[in-house]
């Protein structure tokens, strides 16, 4: 298995519903720092998994829409505790709809990981077969 991964950061705010989540009930903030792995089984004609640069666009223009926003305050996100988990499974869901419209290219994809590191010491990932 082939796997080439990428990495950006992200700044956002946000809060929980529920007294399981304590004093995260109220706003704070977070900075997750995310990594996009894409497996493939098989390089292309040019020896890649995915064209780096598309990749690395690819996760930078899913996090430009959360960037410096409060979550609780986007349409997307309404009625949703916007937890580590959730945001990992929302971030590969918005990667593998543009690599299903063909917009990183014509590769040999096979699956998608997404790690949000919340701290050096906490994350969560999302990981499912593409296809």
């Amino acid at each position: 298995m082939f796997r080439l991964t990428v990495r950006d950061r992200v700044m956002i705010a946000h809060s929980f519903r529920g007294e399981i989540f304590g004093p995260a009930q109220r706003t704070h903030g977070a900075t997750y720092i995310i990594d996009a792995e894409f497996r493939s089984e098989t390089l292309d004609g040019h020896n890649l998994v995915i064209d780096i640069g598309l990749a690395h666009d690819a996760l930078h223009n899913v996090l430009k829409q959360i960037n410096y926003q409060n979550l609780d305050q986007l349409t997307a996100f309404k009625g949703q505790n916007t937890t580590t988990e959730f945001l990992a499974q929302w971030i590969w869901q918005q990667i593998a709809e543009q690599i299903a419209n063909g917009n990183l290219g014509d590769h040999p994809l096979c699956g998608l990981l997404i790690t949000l590191k919340e701290s050096d010491v906490a994350w969560a990932v999302y990981d499912s077969p593409l296809g």
